[in-house]
């Protein structure tokens, strides 16, 4: 069974991983766009592919969509799930610390400075929360 920060810290982790991914397909986009230089010399090898070399290029830019895709279909559904265990916090400042951490990604100066008090506060609502929190028992880790 998950701990509270390991559930939590699901939705951060997928989002980083659709960063990730997001970065790779750009750059296969721009390697997509460049153009080579043509060989006007003539040559014939029968084991040699004779698809144009953007095509595999396109090809992989079509899978990383179908990645990114389903990847961001999971962080949304994950995130409404989170959404749907937070809201069963019953301290506002908790509940607030929790989501501005895991759902916003913010820093704890960042949540400190939002809140209006102080680091340490904040680390302590942070502390106090994470005991109020139920993981749902059908909650299983995204894989990495």
């Amino acid at each position: 069974m998950m701990t509270a920060q390991q559930y939590l810290s699901q939705a951060y982790r997928l989002d980083q991983r659709v960063q990730l991914d997001q970065s790779e397909l750009d750059n296969l986009r721009t390697l997509a766009a460049s153009v080579g230089s043509p060989g006007f010399e003539e040559h014939y090898n029968p084991n040699h592919p004779t698809d144009a070399p953007f095509v595999k290029t396109l090809e992989k830019i079509w899978e990383m969509e179908q990645k990114i895709s389903a990847e961001l279909s999971q962080l949304i559904l994950l995130k409404q799930e989170i959404l749907m265990v937070l809201s069963k916090v019953d301290d506002v400042d908790e509940r607030l610390v929790l989501t501005y951490r895991y759902l916003k990604n913010m820093s704890w100066t960042e949540i400190s400075e939002e809140l209006g008090v102080s680091d340490r506060t904040i680390r302590r609502w942070h502390e106090r929360a994470l005991t109020h929190v139920v993981v749902p028992e059908t909650a299983e880790e995204t894989s990495d």
